[in-house]
């Protein structure tokens, strides 16, 4: 008897589950593929600038793999949230202007010049919430010049017209609106840079070696005017990298390869069609043990 009833319970128990109504489980998977999926909605409407979506669902995140989501989720993390300092707000700040400026200012309809500038004023009116799940609108024209001040490789460069506080990132950018000859100083002569190399990973050097060094989807390759070393921050240059590709100036200079320096002494170019060929390559070292790497 005691066997039919416990049966009988077990049945009518899961008639009771199969009847639930559907109900979504909060997991960070659901969070991730719901970011992923309003960011992507968001910035292709044509009223994105109207729009309200998180930057923490950066389309960078897109067709890699699951550790590198990993790590960035968590990169994110240490600066989101209610209980974040306000240090950490600040430098969410300065990474959603960094992105704005590089490559959203197109698809927000921002008023943004040739030469990468636009009106902190109507940056602070776009709808969207920073790393820090913070509204862009609640930020302050003090708190976008803190986060300039605090930005350690100087992406941010300020000017005041007319009584209108102006910003643009330095260098960087895929949007094409900027214009090279308006965003950054050429290049004439080799003596006005002691180094130019361009930091990147063994993984990529095979196919650099065959098929030159890629602007990718910017408007310029990156170089720096100096190494990655000790304690020192290079503004064009990743802390990680471990392979350094040097350039030869004055042969790129003399064939027509057009060179720029940013204000914060990135070293930019367009390359050929978007690409420096090899034959320009100066050397290419290990890093940190800088052993030569034959080509």
């Amino acid at each position: 008897m005691r066997a039919s009833t416990t049966s009988i319970g077990l049945r009518n128990l899961r008639h009771r589950f199969v009847s639930l109504p559907p109900v979504l489980v909060d997991t960070p998977l659901l969070h991730s593929r719901l970011r992923n999926s309003s960011l992507m909605e968001n910035l292709h409407s044509p009223n994105a600038r109207n729009s309200s979506f998180s930057a923490s669902g950066s389309s960078r995140s897109i067709g890699r793999g699951r550790g590198s989501q990993v790590k960035d989720n968590h990169e994110r993390s240490r600066g989101r949230g209610g209980g974040s300092s306000g240090k950490d707000k600040i430098d969410a700040l300065g990474r959603l202007l960094t992105r704005i400026l590089r490559h959203m200012a197109s698809q927000l309809n921002l008023d943004m010049r040739s030469d990468g500038y636009v009106k902190v004023q109507d940056l602070l009116k776009l709808n969207l919430k920073t790393f820090a799940n913070v509204p862009l609108r609640s930020h302050t024209i003090d708190d976008v010049r803190e986060a300039v001040r605090k930005d350690n490789k100087q992406r941010f460069g300020l000017v005041e017209e007319n009584g209108d506080l102006l910003i643009r990132a330095n260098q960087g950018h895929t949007v094409v609106t900027v214009e090279t000859e308006s965003l950054l100083k050429p290049i004439l002569s080799p003596e006005e840079v002691s180094v130019c190399v361009h930091g990147t990973y063994r993984k990529n050097l095979e196919s650099i070696l065959q098929e030159g060094l890629k602007r990718m989807k910017r408007l310029h390759a990156h170089f720096s005017c100096g190494l990655p070393t000790d304690g020192e921050v290079i503004s064009g240059m990743r802390r990680d990298v471990n392979v350094l590709i040097y350039l030869d100036v004055r042969k790129a200079l003399e064939e027509g390869m057009k060179l720029y320096i940013s204000e914060n002494r990135v070293i930019l170019t367009e390359g050929f069609d978007g690409v420096v060929p090899v034959k320009y390559f100066h050397k290419i070292e290990s890093w940190p043990k800088r052993e030569p790497i034959p080509f």
